[in-house]
């Protein structure tokens, strides 16, 4: 008997999830939903075990397949070009649903106290910050940390130093390229666990939380989702129509990967997946190679929409007002002190609270999110993914180098 395929079996784990975690919550004795954590624990080790070889290998690969320096600069700066523009379109949108819905007007929550600890340590946002937190002091060490930003950054020096070499480099680089098909092979195990991480961080949410936490939630919830919706369905199918891309073709393409981080609020997770993905609707393996991985770090479109929408729902809900150029202001430093944030726990909250403090907004309004962040951050990886798969697309069509028929859809199965 032929097993499903993985996105229905990892939509069963969702479902399941949901139904193990409500009949056996943490207030029960004996077993709770929540146990069932240690499986989406594991799942997510192991991505992260394949995400460092995976990212070095394949862009070392890709930027020596580039050629010259001038060619990876020139690449470089489309796709940072691009990246900024998608960072300003999805922080404009969340401004734009927060100021037409008043979440934090509408909904009446009670505020908490001053002094509530938030868990979220409130850090100076500088550029020196930034800088220091993008060059790594070793390779190693960012190999063994996961700091994707390092590991892309190191490998930008590598793959050119290689690519520049000659007969030398190309040892290197049927070397590395053997290892990214054994790493890709390493990821086909690794994604048949998937469904199970799936049912435990689902099951252990529920378990934990409840499902009566929507209740009080439920109009936050829906305008942020509202907002992630539009931004996916009409500002991203607005770009690939613009860039002649078959948008709803590619949503096809990599539904299980944004599937797969929805249900574990993990960008990270489906990274292996959305390579795939793209390979097969017709992107350059090297475009994948080189703008993939920078996205990550510099291009989740589901956290940047989250920042502005959430910084506004907190003053909203203190009655704090915010003029237009005070958001525009704000808009414009999370901008610039958002990127490079991947790899940092509860980054989003991290930026959020440091942006706070420069408009004078209490940091106990974080309160107000914590207990649902997790469900939000579902929204974000999901979205953050399609993001990434779009940015890929339009790249690999500025650079002619996007194949106009994909291949048919081959899904990693157990």
């Amino acid at each position: 008997m032929k097993l499903p395929n993985l996105t229905t079996r990892i939509f069963l784990g969702m479902v399941l999830g949901i139904l193990i975690g409500y009949l056996f919550p943490d207030t029960s004795t004996g077993f709770s939903g929540s146990d069932l954590n240690i499986l989406s624990k594991i799942f997510l080790r192991l991505i992260k075990m394949i995400i460092g070889p995976l990212v070095f290998a394949t862009l070392v690969v890709g930027i020596a397949k580039l050629g010259d320096f001038g060619t990876v600069g020139r690449i470089g700066l489309k796709t940072l070009a691009y990246f900024y523009f998608a960072t300003i379109l999805s922080l404009v949108v969340g401004l734009l649903v927060v100021n037409i819905m008043k979440p934090g007007e509408v909904m009446n929550l009670p505020l908490p106290a001053k002094g509530t600890d938030t868990g979220v340590e409130v850090q100076k946002l500088t550029f020196e910050n930034f800088i220091t937190h993008i060059v790594p002091t070793s390779f190693i060490d960012a190999m063994a940390t996961n700091e994707i930003l390092q590991i892309v950054v190191f490998s930008i020096f590598f793959g050119i130093a290689v690519g520049s070499v000659g007969e030398q480099g190309k040892i290197i680089i049927k070397a590395l390229d053997s290892l990214s098909h054994i790493m890709f092979k390493v990821t086909s195990y690794v994604m048949s666990f998937a469904p199970y991480g799936v049912l435990g961080a689902i099951a252990a949410v529920v378990a934990k939380q409840g499902l009566g936490i929507l209740t009080g939630y439920v109009y936050l919830i829906f305008c942020f989702f509202g907002g992630l919706l539009f931004f996916i369905f009409v500002v991203l199918a607005l770009i690939c129509l613009v860039v002649r891309i078959p948008y709803f073709a590619l949503l096809k393409e990599v539904r299980s990967a944004i599937i797969l981080s929805f249900s574990t609020a993990s960008s990270e997770a489906s990274f292996p997946q959305t390579i795939e993905a793209l390979r097969r609707f017709g992107c350059s393996e090297r475009i994948i190679s080189f703008v993939l991985p920078l996205g990550y770090s510099f291009n989740l479109d589901g956290s940047m929409l989250y920042m502005t929408f959430a910084t506004a729902f907190i003053a909203q809900a203190y009655h704090v007002p915010l003029s237009i150029e005070q958001q525009i202001t704000m808009m414009l430093t999370l901008m610039i002190t958002s990127k490079g944030i991947a790899g940092v726990p509860r980054a989003s909250l991290v930026v959020i609270a440091g942006t706070m403090s420069l408009f004078d907004l209490p940091i106990e309004g974080l309160a107000l999110l914590l207990g649902i962040d997790q469900i939000l951050d579902m929204g974000r990886s999901a979205t953050s993914v399609a993001g990434n798969a779009v940015a890929t697309c339009v790249i690999s069509k500025w650079e002619g180098e996007f194949r106009t028929q994909p291949v048919e859809s081959e899904e990693v199965t157990a």
